[in-house]
Formats: C-alpha cells, sequence, structure tokens
C-alpha cells in the first residue's frame, strides 16, 4: 500500500474521531436552541449559531471536514470510510465518559453492529489499496449524486408525519445529503493536482455548498427531537452506505472474486440492518 494512502488513512481515523466530538457538541447547542423551523431557515440557523455549544460543533466539524477532505484526496473512498466506519464504535465512550450522556445497552450493541458492519462490507470491496481512484463519469456522479438528494426528501417528509420516528428519519436524510455531498468533494479532489482551478472543481464546490447546508439544517432538528446516540449512529450509518457504495458504482473501485466475498458481503448488510432495528424507534423530545 502506498505511503499516501496509509496517510490518508490515518487522516480518516482522526476525522472518526473528531465528527464525533463536533456531532456532540452541536447536540448540546442543538437542544438549547429554539426549534428549527423548516419554514424559516435562516432566522433558525442564526439562532442556532447564537448558542456557544453550537458554533463550537461547527467549529470542530470544520476541522474534521479538512481532514476528510486530506483522506478523500489521498485514499479510495471505500477505504476511507470504511475507517470512519470503524471509529463509529467510539461514539458511545465519548458520548457517556466525555459528555456525561446515559447509554443503554442496546444503544452500545446497536453502534458495535453498525461500525462492525460498515467495516465488513468496506472490506469485501477488493484491493482498492493502490490508488486513490478519483476517476468517474459526469453522468454516474449525477444520477448518483442526484438520487442520494432525492432519496433524502421522503424521509423528510414521513419525519412530518411520524413525529415519534422524526429524529433516526431526519437523521437518516442528513446523512444522505452529507453522504452525497462526500461523494462529489471525493470527485473533485481528482482535479486538484492538475494546476489552477480546473473549470469542473466551480459546479462541484457549489453542490457540496447546498448539500452541506441543507444537511445542516436537517441534522440540528434531528438532534433536537432525537436521542444522541441513536440519531449520530443513524446520521453517519446513511452517509457511509452511500459513500462506500459510491467506490463501487462512481469510481471503479473493484470488487472481490469468490463465494467468500459475497457471503461476507451479505453479513455486513445483515449487521447494519440488525442495528437499525435496534435504535430505538418512538424517542423522547429533548429536553434543553
Amino acid at each position: 500500500m502506498p505511503l499516501s494512502v496509509q496517510l490518508g488513512l490515518l487522516l480518516a481515523l482522526a476525522t472518526a474521531f473528531v465528527s464525533i466530538l463536533g456531532f456532540l457538541f452541536k447536540h448540546r447547542g442543538a437542544v438549547g436552541a429554539p426549534p428549527v423551523q423548516w419554514r424559516h431557515p435562516v432566522r433558525s440557523t442564526v439562532a442556532l449559531f447564537a448558542n456557544r455549544w453550537w458554533t463550537l460543533g461547527i467549529l470542530v466539524a470544520i476541522g474534521s471536514w479538512f481532514l476528510h477532505v486530506g483522506a478523500l484526496a489521498l485514499a479510495p473512498i471505500s477505504l476511507v470510510q470504511s475507517v470512519i466506519a470503524g471509529g463509529l464504535v467510539l461514539l458511545t465512550v465519548v458520548a457517556e465518559r466525555l459528555f456525561g450522556l446515559d447509554v443503554t445497552r442496546r444503544e452500545w450493541i446497536g453502534v458495535a453492529l453498525t461500525a462492525a458492519g460498515l467495516t465488513v462490507l468496506a472490506a469485501t470491496l477488493g484491493s482498492t489499496g493502490d490508488e486513490a481512484h478519483s476517476d468517474y463519469a459526469t453522468s454516474t456522479l449525477a444520477a448518483w449524486v442526484g438520487g442520494l438528494a432525492l432519496a433524502s426528501v421522503p424521509l423528510m417528509w414521513a419525519a412530518a408525519r411520524r413525529p415519534s420516528y422524526g429524529g433516526a428519519l431526519l437523521a437518516a436524510a442528513a446523512g444522505l445529503q452529507w453522504g452525497a455531498s462526500d461523494v462529489t468533494i471525493k470527485a473533485g479532489t481528482g482535479h486538484l493536482g492538475l494546476g489552477g482551478l480546473p473549470l469542473p472543481v466551480l459546479p462541484l464546490a457549489l453542490v457540496v455548498l447546498v448539500l452541506s447546508l441543507i444537511g445542516l439544517v436537517v441534522s440540528a432538528r434531528s438532534l433536537q427531537i432525537g436521542d444522541a446516540v441513536p440519531v449520530i449512529a443513524v446520521t453517519s450509518a446513511a452517509a457511509n452506505l452511500c459513500t462506500i457504495a459510491s467506490g463501487l458504482v462512481v469510481f471503479g473501485e473493484p470488487l472481490p472474486s469468490g463465494s467468500s466475498g459475497v457471503a461476507l458481503r451479505l453479513l455486513a448488510f445483515a449487521l447494519v440492518i440488525g442495528a437499525a432495528a435496534l435504535t430505538p424507534g418512538p424517542v423522547r423530545a429533548a429536553q434543553a
């Protein structure tokens, strides 16, 4: 494995830890801020940033974002996301030990199964550590990113109709939006070494900006109405699933051969589905 890919995976590990810290800071700020109103996104965003914990969480998340971009530029997206998925096991430890949140045994098991399933899924994607795998077809990228963005819309609609499941549904929607943003970032990193600012980077940057901002508001609302650990776990799982799959669909990473690879792939999906079943359905409204 080239040194550049190894460095990318180290950056991915750092991304996992820093992003969890950012999420938990944002959770503390979100539950202390006025409820997000869909008809007034700007006003709601300003109210969120008036809370110091939310602002601190955003600053930490920005640091995580730069680490993530560096990891995506150096390593294949499936390997980067597998490391981040494995780092999800840190969520329950950090939430309980550093933030004093109550974590049930069910949530411990659910987060562990999610991380294990996503890690196994990425491990069955073949030998991808030989290069960064940043090549893509524009039509395939547009279809994948657009499909993920559209898939988040019915989830947001369902959250409004089923308030008891609203936290998990909005978390999944935000995960798809941020996953689409991450895939777009990966595509943009393939143009960075070409000198100057290549033309394709400009529309890609606009897509990243729009998806990131929408995901920010949706995620804030999910943190307001759902428990921290399951909401963060669902958001991360949704984002990681679609980004890991993009390695094959969008960037042409190789698949494993043989029946053992297929068996491991099925096991990975079974673990993720089992973790989703363990995620608490009706969630309490978080108190400020």
